[in-house]
């Protein structure tokens, strides 16, 4: 870890790179971008006819397309090159990002496994050990599965005895999975291969000779990346055995568009089947009795013990044929109830009833309901008997979140682990016996967190309802107006945005930045209500929320809109796409990032479908009159000086495809005056974030901040 002199010498250097003039206009000339060729394309929507002049660029294998990539990733390259500070940022990214980090360990078969990066790893190599004081050993590292570590490791499910991994990888970002199969003893691979697996896991049974998991049919060769992914079904796999003698365990060829997501009971005697219509978070709830002897029982009749689409159900574990699940039914904050599968059509028993606050998750470790609550967007810890009565809490070090618990019914330890904006992801071990909470990993990251404080405010929006924000910087800064600041936040999918550790973040306060996450509507920071406010015709409260936090920030002194950049990903960057074309004047600099922008076909592409219960489809009408109002695409106005914008994406996005963005980018590009930039970054065998490789997670890192830096004049640094 650097020292602090050698620190006091990176933030040097940074001051002598970025000072000077502030301002595009003053040094570097706007890029000239090659005009995009228009088409006379349109579609008609319910009798509105919408022009979409650049349709062509969702054909992807086309060379024109091809041949656009390359100009606009040329232009974008030359810019960036040129920004002062580039190099010095990207130093002290890389020196921040150098720090050895750690999962909480997972046990089976009475054997420990968890991840770990030393550092500077592309990607984070998964260890085994037969005690904690024993010496770890490599099981799986994946940097060694391609030269560059774009092959990433997305499943690492051992056997219920420990003998056996089934683990998953994916190349150049891609959601697409491959399932292996390898020998913990020894480490070397058996010749299972497993394809066309999405978002599945490996859910073992009890003898450890095979699994359940979930496939799609093979696509269509050329279009893995964009081609609709339907008709996910459930099978078996049996050691050894080739993926063709897969048993087909169930499917709903009538409803192509559910996702399964798939657990056996402790006990090995249930296999449990979540059904999803696309991301609803509403879930329908079957079951397989597979038996009681030691080779499961395949044969049986799925049982559907909740075939309603009416609230959230998750089996966390049970008693004998009595499931204990983690709902919100009647609870939009959520309890823990029992459904006993031998009288079906009983009433649920409530456990633990709905409280105050929201619950995030449960698990049961050592016969005891561990309930992870938000409390105002900050994690609490609580300990419950099986009858429901309270056993206590487990402190947590401050303001923060806690995730990654970790530990069986029968075990006597569990790991979680806990982070902060300002607290690198630690691990404890909770010891039921003692009733204590230990360290048991923590990271030591070289910056000096004393200089820095969050805090928590709440602000009213649009409509007077009030929304919790963090503000991350440095301490007894004056509130006067002079502060580039980031805002960054998501809003959608009942997607908890909660307090997390990042090097980057912490180099963009080592900047003189200041960093705030508003927790906007559409996430369940209190709740599924917290989420319905923000979906479908209700979208709008998301960008409302958004725009309010800006404001109240400008309004309080923290920034000014010249010192303001606004980020987002995925869902955030529709939502970034949103608000710059409702509110052109809010922000200096603005970063969509692998942006959902075309709001009236997101449907049409891979697993675009299942987004329909958050947002709604264009193919129905009144649903399409309110897509059109805020789709980004869409809204874009010719004349209008938009932020400094840098969109970013991957070739192998095949979430939300590359397509949003090369529309939105060229359509910006043709509509802004033109005296702050549009450019798009097309980052080159990645994928939608997930397993991104650590050198490119610096690199882009580096382009965004060196971007920001320039646009919002940072060339006053304090080391």
């Amino acid at each position: 870890m650097p020292t602090s002199l050698v620190r006091r010498v990176h933030l040097f250097a940074l001051i002598a790179m970025l000072s000077g003039p502030a301002g595009l206009d003053a040094q570097i000339p706007n890029p000239k971008i090659p005009a995009t060729r228009k088409s006379d394309h349109a579609d008609n929507y319910h009798g509105t006819v919408v022009p979409d002049p650049y349709r062509w660029l969702e054909d992807a294998d086309s060379k024109e397309t091809a041949a656009w990539v390359i100009g606009e990733n040329a232009v974008t390259s030359s810019y960036l090159a040129q920004l002062p500070g580039r190099e010095a940022i990207r130093s002290r990214l890389t020196a921040l990002w150098n720090f050895e980090r750690f999962s909480a360990p997972f046990k089976e078969g009475g054997r420990y496994f968890f991840f770990r990066n030393d550092g500077l790893q592309n990607q984070s190599v998964l260890y085994t050990q037969a005690t904690l004081a024993s010496e770890p050993r490599i099981l799986l590292d994946p940097n060694g599965l391609s030269p560059d570590g774009t092959v990433a490791l997305t499943l690492a499910q051992p056997s219920r005895d420990g003998h056996l991994l089934a683990y998953g990888t994916s190349a150049s970002g891609s959601d697409w999975m491959e399932i292996h199969l390898r020998n913990v003893s020894d480490g070397k691979d058996l010749t299972d291969r497993l394809r066309w697996a999405k978002f599945s896991g490996a859910a073992w049974t009890r003898d450890g000779k095979g699994f359940f998991y979930t496939r799609y049919p093979e696509p269509k060769p050329g279009e893995e990346l964009t081609q609709a992914t339907k008709d996910q079904r459930i099978a078996y796999h049996r050691v050894g055995a080739s993926q063709s003698d897969d048993r087909l365990i169930f499917s709903q060829p009538d409803q192509p568009e559910v996702y399964y997501a798939l657990g056996v009971t402790d006990d090995g005697r249930y296999l449990t089947i979540s059904v999803n219509q696309g991301t609803d978070p509403r879930n329908r709830l079957y079951y397989l009795d597979l038996g009681t002897e030691p080779e499961p029982r395949l044969t049986g009749t799925v049982v559907r013990l909740v075939d309603r689409t009416e609230a959230m159900y998750r089996v966390v574990d049970n008693d004998g044929p009595v499931f204990y699940v983690h709902t919100d039914f009647s609870a939009p904050r959520g309890r823990v109830v029992a459904l006993d599968t031998e009288h079906a059509n009983s009433p649920p028993r409530e456990i633990i009833p709905e409280s105050a606050d929201a619950i995030e998750g449960v698990s049961v470790v050592h016969h005891a309901f561990v309930v992870q609550y938000l409390h105002d967007v900050q994690a609490r810890l609580r300990l419950f008997a099986k009858n429901g009565s309270s056993i206590g809490e487990i402190a947590l070090p401050g303001v923060g979140s806690a995730g990654g618990v970790s530990g069986k019914p029968g075990d006597t330890e569990m790991f979680y682990s806990f982070t902060s904006y300002l607290y690198p992801t630690t691990v404890y071990r909770y010891d039921f016996a003692s009733k204590q909470a230990t360290e048991f990993r923590s990271p030591k990251v070289g910056f000096d967190r004393n200089r820095y404080e969050t805090t928590q405010v709440f602000y009213p929006s649009k409509d007077g309802t009030s929304i919790p924000m963090f503000i991350t910087g440095r301490k007894g800064i004056v509130l006067d107006g002079s502060h580039a600041l980031l805002l960054y936040a998501y809003g959608g999918f009942n997607v908890n945005l909660t307090p997390a550790f990042s090097p980057a973040i912490i180099g963009w306060l080592e900047m003189g930045g200041v960093y705030a996450v508003p927790n906007l509507r559409g996430g369940a920071e209190y709740g599924e209500a917290w989420h319905q406010a923000g979906m479908f015709e209700r979208k709008q409260n998301v960008f409302d929320d958004f725009i309010a936090a800006a404001d109240w920030l400008v309004a309080k002194g923290y920034t000014s809109h010249e010192k303001l950049a606004v980020q987002g990903a995925s869902n955030g960057g529709l939502l970034i796409g949103a608000v710059m074309t409702q509110r052109p004047d809010l922000a200096q600099v603005a970063f969509p990032e692998v942006g959902v922008m075309d709001m009236l076909r997101y449907h049409k592409f891979t697993v675009g479908w299942g987004w329909t219960p958050e947002y709604g489809s264009a193919d129905e009408a009144t649903q399409f009159k309110y897509l059109i109002k805020y789709s980004p695409l869409h809204n874009l106005k010719p004349g209008t000086n938009y932020p400094a914008t840098l969109v970013t994406t991957a070739d192998h996005d095949d979430r939300v495809v590359p397509a949003h963005s090369f529309k939105f980018a060229a359509a910006l590009q043709a509509a802004t005056t033109g005296t702050r930039p549009a450019l798009i970054r097309i980052e080159t065998k990645a994928g939608h974030g997930g397993g991104k490789p650590v050198t490119k997670q610096i690199e882009e890192t580096t382009d965004l901040w060196a971007f920001a830096a320039y646009h919002l004049g940072m060339n006053r640094l304090s080391p």
